[in-house]
C-alpha cells in the first residue's frame, strides 16, 4: 500500500488554523480521500501539560519546554501519524514540527538549526500550508475569543514566532495569505493543496464565507 500524504496547517496564534484544518479536510473528503484530521500538542499526558501549562499562563525552561513537545509528537508519530500513513490515508494536522522551529526556535535563537533537528526525527510533511497575518491581525482575532491569553499569545513573543516562521524555507512550506474572511483563506488553502499535490480537491462553502 502506498504511503499516505501529512499536510500540515501551520502559523501564529489567531492565524485561523483550527477553522482551516476543519474545512480543508472537509474538502479532501468530499474528494474522496479517507482523512485523518488530529492536532498538535495532542491529547496525551505531555501534550495535556502542555495545554494546561499555557492556559496558566506559565512558560517553562525553554530546554524543558522543547522537550515537552519533541515527547509529545514522538507519541503522536507512534499513535496516530505513523499509523495513518502506513495505512494510505491522508493526515491533516492542525501544527507540527514547523510550529516547534518557529515557536521554541525564536525562544532558543536558532529556528533554522531547531528545524533541522524535527527534519531528522519526524517524518516529513508532503506539504506544510502556513498561515501568514500580522500580528496585531491574530491578537485581535485571539481576543475575539472571549478567554484569557495564553502563554504563547503576548505581543512580543508573537512578533518573534512570526518572523522565525518568515526565516523558514523548504520545498514542502507553501505560505498562504490568511487575512480576508474564513472562505477565502479556505479557497487559498485549497487552491496550494491541488497546485501542490495534485489532488481532485475543491472548497467547501461554510460559515463566513
Amino acid at each position: 500500500m502506498a504511503r499516505g500524504r501529512l499536510i500540515a496547517v501551520e502559523g501564529i496564534d489567531g492565524a485561523g488554523k483550527s477553522t482551516q484544518t476543519t474545512r480543508l479536510a472537509e474538502a479532501l473528503r468530499r474528494a474522496g480521500l479517507d482523512v485523518v484530521i488530529t492536532r498538535e500538542p495532542t491529547g496525551g499526558p505531555h501534550g495535556q501539560e502542555i495545554r494546561r501549562r499555557a492556559a496558566a499562563g506559565e512558560r517553562l525552561p525553554a530546554d524543558r519546554e522543547l522537550e515537552l513537545f519533541l515527547r509529545d509528537r514522538d507519541e503522536h508519530i507512534r499513535g496516530v501519524i505513523g499509523p495513518a500513513l502506513a495505512a494510505g490515508r491522508t493526515v491533516v494536522t492542525d501544527r507540527y514540527f514547523l510550529s516547534t522551529a518557529a515557536y521554541q526556535g525564536a525562544r532558543l535563537g536558532d529556528p533554522e538549526a531547531l528545524l533541522r533537528r524535527c527534519e531528522a526525527r519526524f517524518p516529513i510533511p508532503d506539504l506544510a500550508l502556513v498561515l501568514v497575518a500580522p500580528t496585531e491581525v491574530g491578537l485581535r482575532r485571539v481576543g475575539l475569543r472571549g478567554e484569557a491569553r495564553e502563554a504563547f499569545e503576548e505581543e512580543a513573543s508573537l512578533g518573534d514566532v512570526a518572523r522565525a516562521f518568515a526565516s523558514l524555507e523548504r520545498p514542502w512550506i507553501v505560505r498562504v495569505d490568511a487575512t480576508g474572511s474564513p472562505g477565502e483563506v479556505h479557497r487559498r488553502l485549497v487552491d496550494a493543496v491541488a497546485a501542490r499535490l495534485g489532488l481532485p480537491v475543491a472548497s467547501v462553502p461554510g460559515a463566513g464565507d
